[in-house]
């Protein structure tokens, strides 16, 4: 089970104020009546052994809690708002076994809530709370568990109708409301993403030292890992990519388990999580340490569009705008290296450059390495705006056909940086990472 940091971990927790405040913007923009926020519960892998447990993004980001089976509860009235935990009860044997539990009492006066009650008291106290709301605003469809239990509620305040008590006549998707406010990070998430950053770029750099050609692919994501625990992550954020070669062509790759050749590149795309926030990098290389010409080649073009993606990433800006400033950064390269013919503006017409750059150039970051927001407003690209996180990430893969030159065939580049909107364009928390040919062969000729 995930425990708040402690004052001695090398990244401090979020203060309760910071959730407070949280929930008090929820409310504001949710309007009267009852919303409901459950996390996630321990899964079993095999047997009696489970997952190690990860909490819900949205109900850790409202409340700070990191146990497992428990459920937020707001009650939006006109002049005052109640915020509500249920949570496991207190329980000395089974902490025997399986560690500390804070129980209601406990978690109430910690984490800075109204009241807090036992999560077996949740169906009877549930009904009670929304009799004569207005609303529900509740993630529809999420956990179609949790809809049914919502529905098994509903049921029970409409059959007591004849006593006066009306029930809720509406549910609201909370999802769109929740979503917003997660995607402008503040200050104290600011913190922990730089954290994250740094502890990744070190951990690839790590990995670059260590790439021999003999090597199992497994091995580069175990000096990964290694390196995220040591300095105090302990998990990472998402299954770790370690592509050599032909692998490297393919996008979401995870065996990992090749032996990687000399004269071959790998490409890592790896991050660790800190305190539920991620950091996302992928950064490709020679496994011996040097570039061939065509290698060299091909990844220049693909860090010049993540540059021309970085001059386009500034608040006024649209979210699109850095991913149309790569592509077209990508398609001269392809025409460059005569893998495809015709001008630049037919190329991107016809989409035919989709043969080596088939996906978007980022995503939003945060509490998920692909995090929550909408990309597009009323059918338009949203404008960027300070605080926004996000990742840019072109890529080039040349896979054998009739169009592509022998010393082209198997080269797979993606580099991927994470950034923060800022007032006045952006900041680079992953630079720490080498990128550029000279920087990531002089780092590997340490070794």
């Amino acid at each position: 089970m995930i425990q708040p940091l402690s004052a001695t971990h090398p990244v401090a927790a979020q203060p309760i104020a910071a959730h407070k405040a949280r929930r008090a913007q929820l409310a504001e923009r949710l309007g009267p009546g009852v919303a409901i926020i459950p996390t996630t519960g321990e899964i079993a892998r095999n047997a009696d052994s489970t997952y190690p447990f990860r909490f819900d993004s949205g109900f850790f980001y409202l409340t700070g809690f990191t146990e497992p089976d428990a459920v937020f509860v707001q009650v939006i009235g006109a002049d005052r708002v109640e915020n509500i935990l249920f949570c496991r009860e207190k329980d000395e044997e089974r902490e025997i076994w399986d560690g500390y539990r804070y129980g209601p009492d406990a978690a109430r006066e910690a984490f800075g809530f109204d009241a807090a009650y036992p999560i077996d008291e949740l169906d009877e106290r549930l009904p009670q709370l929304l009799g004569n709301q207005p609303a529900i605003h509740f993630a529809l469809g999420a956990d179609t568990r949790w809809d049914m239990r919502l529905s098994g509620w509903l049921n029970k305040v409409r059959s007591l109708v004849r006593t006066g008590v009306q029930a809720p006549s509406r549910v609201n998707e909370l999802r769109a409301v929740l979503n917003e406010l997660r995607l402008v990070k503040d200050e104290h998430e600011f913190a922990i993403l730089r954290a994250a950053g740094r502890i990744n770029a070190a951990a690839h750099q790590r990995a670059m030292r260590f790439a021999r050609p003999g090597q199992m692919e497994y091995e580069l994501e175990a000096e990964i890992l290694h390196d995220y625990y040591r300095q105090g992550s302990r998990f990472p954020a998402y299954s770790s990519i370690v592509a050599s070669g032909p692998n490297a062509c393919v996008l979401h790759y995870g065996e990992n388990n090749r032996r990687m050749q000399n004269g071959e590149l790998v490409l890592i795309d790896a991050g660790c999580e800190i305190n539920g926030y991620a950091s996302d990098i992928t950064r490709t290389f020679p496994v011996n340490g040097t570039f061939t010409p065509a290698q060299k080649a091909v990844y220049e073009i693909t860090l010049a569009a993540m540059q021309a993606a970085f001059d386009a990433a500034k608040p006024g800006n649209t979210w699109n705008m850095p991913h149309d400033a790569a592509t077209r950064v990508l398609i001269d390269g392809m025409r460059e290296l005569k893998l495809l013919t015709g001008s630049a503006d037919e190329i991107l017409e016809n989409g035919s450059y989709k043969q080596f750059y088939m996906h978007r150039t980022g995503h939003w970051m945060g509490l998920d390495v692909h995090d929550v927001g909408d990309y597009q407003v009323n059918g338009q690209w949203r404008t960027l705006a300070p605080g926004m996180v996000f990742t840019v990430e072109p890529g080039f893969y040349i896979r054998p056909a009739a169009n592509v030159p022998k010393e082209f065939e198997h080269i797979g580049i993606r580099i991927e940086d994470d950034l923060i909107i800022t007032a006045d364009g952006h900041e680079n928390l992953t630079a720490a990472c080498p990128k550029d040919v000279a920087g990531i062969e002089a780092l590997m000729a340490e070794r």
